[in-house]
This record gives C-alpha cells, structure tokens and sequence, in this order.
C-alpha cells in the first residue's frame, strides 16, 4: 500500500492529557509517534530500557522482582541463552519487535486514536489493492513505529510493508529481512474489535548482495515461505498476546502490564486434528464455486467426515480468528484472492505448520508457493489438518469471480 506524507501531530494547550492504564502516569506528548512521559526525564542507554520511552516497565533484568524470579518465562529469556538460544542477533530483533507492538497496544487502546485518525491526511489508494483496504490513520502509525524500532535493532537490511510500495533498504550489513502487515484489521478499531500485527523473519541472501540496491531489496522480501527464520503475530484483544514460532513449535506470550513483559502462557501449541468449527464471511456464499458451497453446506449439517454439526464464527480479523483456530481447532479461510502471500499468508502459515496445522490456497501448500509480486494476493485456508484435507477433496474452492470488489 502507499505511504503517504505524514502529518506531525502536536498536542495545543487545549487537549486533554493522555491517560495510559499500563503505569500511572501523565502524559503530555508533544506527538503520537514518540511518547515519552514529562517526568521523571529519563534517557535509554542501552537496549534493556528501550521500553521507557512509551513509559512501560522495563526488561526483567532492570526491574526489582523479575519474572523469571517468579519462575515464569519471558518472551526474551525463552529466545535466549536460557531458552532456544536463537542467537544474539535475532534476540535482539525480536527484543525491538516486541518493543514495537507494546507501542502499537497502546495506541490501538488510547481513547484518542478516533482524534488521531481525525487529524491525519486522508489515505489515497493502497498499492494494489482496494479502497476497502485503504490504509487508515493508524497503519500508517504502526508502520512508522515497526519501521524505527527495526532501524533501532541495527539487525535489518530491508524492510516490506504492506503499507508500503517497495520495500525499504535500512542496512548493508543487517543479518535479517522482515516482513510485515503492522495493523491487520484496523477498520475494526473503532468497533473496539480485535486487531493484531504480523511479521516474517528471513536470512538476508548475501549472494545478492553485489546487485543494486533496489533490486536486492525487492528480492529479498520475495523469498519463498519455507525460508523463514522466524515468524508472529500480536492480537490486541482484551490481552495483548505475542505468538511466535522459531522452526521448533509454536509458542504464545500474554503481556503483563504490571511488569511490561511477554510471559510465556501457551508453551507449545498443538492445533487440534480436527475442529469443529469454521471462519469464513457466507454472506458471499453465492459468489462461492460449487465445490466450497458443498464443504460448507456437508460440514455445518454434520454429515462430513466428522460426523457432528460444524458452528461458524467470524471475527473479520485475521489475527483474531487464527487465534481461536490455533486454540480450538477447526478452520479459518478467505476463498478469494484477497490476502497477501508475503505479508499474511506466508507468516501464518508457517505458524500453523508449526503448530501441527497446515495452510493452503486450496490446492497447494501455502510455504511451498514462490512470490513474484511484493502485494501477490491469494486465497488462504488455515487450520486443522483434518479440516483442510477435507477442504481440498472438494476440488474448487477457490473464489475467482469478486462482484461488489474491486481486486
């Protein structure tokens, strides 16, 4: 999608002070893309307290009663020495991540992002897509905060955005490339309905690197799914959960406010074979290819290989029904060639895989699919194995017609 000229945010002697539940302060920012509290005055100095500029507590180590003192783990002590061991370059990545997504939880939270949304410029057209998926005020936001938190890493060589046109060249010699959607969902914010970020970890491809500038970059962030190092996404919901998976299953975090921590809650999720329940928008039902219409149809009387009636439940953000997929089992799809490869499918789907699930378009395995456009749209199922072999016996369920869309 275009980035577009942003508009500087200044608070006049009007405005109310924003309120932050996460740690009782006051505060009085000068812009929404650098909260920093008026007082104490405090300056990072290293990465341990990255998270002071947004008034958060700090990393276990700088606070007096830690949680691994409690005898829980964290985000960061289980990528670290004490845990996978991912190697010092992507701890510290994911420390800036992490770091990252606390910013955008509390934005998505502040009871004035409808002022913000307000008073920025209003979105053009996304690079190719729809005005449907015109990029709001706050993926704007979102991006800029994941984009300097990767500058910040010193780790990153590109960075692909969907909010972006072309991916960003951040350093010769970063070891990683990322990827990412910073605010899937954001349309929902204002109904206070879950929305999440996702990311994709890659290995900078240093055989490209003699080429031009321009087109490593866009190489790089091309890279087939089943390269990825690592990969996540955060649900904003009524707990901020960082899910994640480093190839050795996959691994959820519930941010606790208290300490500013990702606490490990859901050690390796294992996806249930077989679920009972499906995620799709059926309003579109008759827009459906025959082979889909009869899935849903055999699937919800109960008279599919599971021989009980399936339930339906949609969110209509992504992160949001993956979530309760992961957890409860089942299946959760968008049959038309809406959803990226690179910035939504390929991350999910290795996180499913992980998990024990798999991800397709309907025919073929979703890491196995090569990218050759940065915005390559696809459909995507994701879920229970046993749901999605189940799927694909179907033959075609893939939505190729879009009526009312614009593609």
């Amino acid at each position: 999608m275009h980035m577009h000229t942003h508009t500087k945010l200044t608070s006049s002697s009007s405005s109310p002070s924003l309120f932050f539940h996460l740690k009782p302060r006051i505060f009085q920012p000068k812009n929404l893309f650098s909260l920093r509290p008026t007082s104490p005055p405090y300056t990072p100095t290293t990465t341990t307290t990255l998270m002071s500029s947004l008034s958060l507590p700090l990393p276990p180590k700088a606070v007096s009663s830690s949680a691994s003192e409690n005898g829980v783990s964290t985000l960061i002590e289980y990528v670290g020495k004490g845990g996978i061991d991912a190697g010092d370059d992507l701890v510290l990545l994911i420390h800036h991540i992490q770091y990252a997504c606390k910013r955008i939880a509390a934005l998505v939270a502040s009871p004035f992002n409808s002022s913000l949304a307000a008073t920025l410029n209003a979105p053009a057209a996304p690079a190719g897509g729809s005005d449907r998926d015109a990029p709001k005020p706050l993926d704007i936001v979102s991006n800029e905060i994941i984009l300097s938190s990767l500058r910040k890493s010193g780790k990153v060589a590109v960075m692909a955005s969907e909010e972006d046109d072309a991916p960003i060249w951040i350093s010769d010699d970063g070891p990683f490339v990322v990827v990412t959607d910073p605010l899937d969902g954001s349309r929902n914010i204002d109904a206070s309905i879950p929305t999440g970020t996702i990311f994709g970890i890659y290995k900078r491809l240093v055989e490209l690197d003699h080429i031009p500038r321009e087109e490593k970059a866009m190489l790089n962030s091309l890279q087939s799914g089943s390269r990825l190092v690592a990969s996540g996404y955060v649900l904003y919901s009524s707990a901020t959960i960082f899910c994640t998976s480093f190839g050795s299953g996959t691994h959820a975090f519930t941010l606790d406010h208290s300490t500013g921590d990702f606490i490990l809650t859901h050690p390796s999720i294992k996806i249930p074979p077989r679920g009972q329940i499906y995620s799709v928008n059926d309003a579109r039902y008759f827009d459906w290819p025959e082979g889909l219409r009869k899935y849903i149809d055999t699937v919800r009387q109960g008279k599919g290989k599971y021989p009980k009636k399936y339930s339906a439940r949609y969110i209509c953000s992504l992160v949001a029904d993956l979530h309760r997929t992961l957890l409860y089992g089942g299946i959760a799809m968008n049959p038309r060639d809406h959803l990226r490869l690179v910035y939504e499918a390929n991350p999910l789907s290795f996180l499913v895989e992980q998990a024990g699930g798999r991800g397709s378009d309907g025919k073929h395995r979703i890491l196995s699919i090569q990218p050759v456009k940065l915005h390559q749209r696809l459909p995507l199922f994701l879920g229970s194995p046993e749901d999605i072999e189940e799927l694909e016996s179907y033959g075609d369920v893939q939505q190729r017609v879009n009526p009312g869309y614009e593609v």
